[in-house]
């Protein structure tokens, strides 16, 4: 395994209990003065976010701009997701199936939110977030939920809506299968009566498309996951 060393001023930020905002000013200005542009860029963040327990809300914006930044546009296919990069998504930050971190959750949807494309399996996973939360109670999505009930509340309203903006149109949800049996399975782990009413909106414009959608292959290594494990600390 090859021996991963963050430079400077990132290792003596590595080394802080908590990032604040001028770590983040000495990040940005030393450290990544053109962003997030290499793996071993994502490597120094994602060993950063490791590093240290507490992090400023101004941290927070740095890493999901970056990430999802270089994922989306520095990485094939540029401006769009395929199977590969959500592989890689679910690789780096779940644990099976589940997002640890609302943190790792906020970058997942913006990483949608600015992509043209988004396969359907990046929309289950994100939105079966909201049934760990529901049934397990575990997940970074039920780190940042309001409420602690096996129902459908306002928030999760929105954050369905977040995952379905883009591919919403003319009071219709297009959907795939694997979004469609993540819909099916909140639908059996709540009660009807007791969901916000704008759920039962939500579930009458769902239309399940079966046809599967094209799968492209490549040989692309994003990250050195060997680097990664490297840089993780326990």
């Amino acid at each position: 395994m090859s021996e991963f060393r963050l430079a400077f001023p990132a290792c003596v930020v590595a080394g802080k209990h908590r990032l604040t905002a001028e770590d983040i000013v000495l990040l940005r200005k030393h450290a990544f003065p053109e962003g997030i542009r290499t793996s071993q860029d994502v490597v120094a963040m994602l060993a950063l976010n490791n590093s240290c327990p507490e992090k400023c809300a101004e941290w927070n914006a740095f890493f999901v701009e970056q990430l999802a930044g270089f994922i989306v546009n520095h990485t094939y296919p540029q401006g769009s997701l395929d199977e590969i990069n959500v592989a890689w998504i679910m690789r780096m930050f779940t644990t099976e199936g589940v997002v640890n971190s609302a943190l790792e959750l906020e970058l997942i949807l913006h990483v949608m939110e600015i992509s043209a494309e988004v396969p359907g399996e990046l929309r289950a996973l994100a939105l079966d977030q909201l049934r760990l939360a529901i049934t397990d109670g575990i997940g970074g999505y039920h780190l940042s939920r309001a409420v602690d009930r096996r129902s459908i509340a306002r928030q999760d309203v929105d954050f369905a809506m977040r995952i379905f903006r883009s591919i919403s149109a003319g009071g219709v949800i297009p959907v795939s299968p694997a979004e469609y049996g993540v819909l099916r399975q909140i639908e059996q782990a709540t009660l009807p009566g007791a969901n916000h009413p704008h759920w039962t909106g939500i579930m009458a414009a769902v239309e399940l498309r079966d046809r599967p959608e094209p799968r492209r292959s490549r040989w692309l290594r994003i990250v050195d996951e060997e680097s990664v494990s490297a840089a993780a600390v326990a």
